[in-house]
């Protein structure tokens, strides 16, 4: 079992910045890759980032750019920088992990953390 826990959500105008914390109650070394998702209202849950245990990072085209996931291996803590936020990145922010248990891809989510943007 892999425990996730996010923080960093709240209010902000356009233009500003938000940086999101996922912690795992695991070593992130061990596992394969952890992700941010995100679900706007009304609207399916969509990647917005992927990092691999070995270090390469994938984006979602759209958010490429202003968006930087990065990682603190000694606080097991994934993070996303959200630069120049914009309305349309309003929803709520998930942490995602995935990890193999011998060849069982195993797949765990964290609770979300709300991200809300309004001038």
């Amino acid at each position: 079992q892999v425990r996730l826990v996010e923080s960093g959500g709240g209010l902000a105008q356009p233009g500003e910045s938000l940086r999101l914390s996922c912690e795992a109650s695991t070593s992130i070394l061990d596992i394969y890759v952890m992700s941010w998702y995100r679900q706007a209202p009304g609207k399916e849950r969509e990647l917005v980032a992927s990092l691999f245990n070995h270090g390469m990072r994938n984006y979602a085209d759209s958010l490429r750019g202003r968006f930087t996931i990065s990682r603190d291996n000694a606080q097991n803590t994934v993070y996303l920088e959200m630069n120049d936020l914009e309305l349309e990145d309003t929803a709520v922010y998930y942490c995602n992990a995935k990890t193999y248990r011998g060849t069982t891809l195993e797949e765990y989510w964290g609770q979300g953390t709300q991200v809300a943007v309004s001038s």
